[in-house]
């Protein structure tokens, strides 16, 4: 299978000709529902299979959402990066993205805070299923510190939500 992501024109008419599947950064399951949809349309304009759709998606399972509030907090305290977020500046004004970026998708890679899998584990579990249900099949997850964070992941959420048949996420 060849995976594929990309937002310029150029690069979703490459993907929908050549690849096997698209992979987005992180968004609002309704969002990526829409991209999901473009990249569809094209395939089937060019009498292609149907495609597979991936998110990137930075979770944080915690036992409370002030819990998993605290997490993002942290992780999201850029000024300890000073010299970086200076470079991601310089980076943000020549970039070709679909949509602006915030200070928390800095601290985060590929947007995947937007996705919104932070909280306890029956709202990530409920956010996992409005992602099938706008036709993503899977999750690329983010999360640190990697072991333990996957684990809690493991846990909490991934043996409550067993879609049959369907891998629910893989770690990035």
């Amino acid at each position: 299978m060849i995976y594929a992501g990309g937002e310029s024109e150029a690069a979703k008419q490459m993907i929908s000709r050549l690849c096997d599947a698209y992979v987005m950064h992180g968004d609002e399951p309704e969002r990526v529902r829409e991209k999901i949809r473009d990249m569809s349309e094209r395939r089937d304009r060019l009498g292609l299979d149907p495609m597979q759709y991936g998110v990137a998606a930075y979770t944080i399972v915690r036992d409370s959402e002030a819990e998993a509030k605290r997490e993002l907090m942290r992780i999201t305290d850029v000024k300890q990066f000073a010299a970086g977020y200076g470079n991601y500046q310089q980076w943000l004004a020549g970039t070709k993205l679909e949509q602006k970026v915030s200070l928390e998708d800095y601290s985060v890679s590929n947007r995947g805070l937007r996705s919104g899998l932070i909280g306890t584990p029956d709202s990530i579990v409920e956010r996992i299923a409005a992602f099938e249900v706008a036709g993503v099949d899977l999750l690329l997850l983010q999360c640190s510190p990697q072991l333990e964070e996957m684990e809690r992941f493991a846990e909490q959420v991934i043996q409550v939500y067993k879609p049959e048949g369907r891998a629910v996420a893989s770690a990035m």
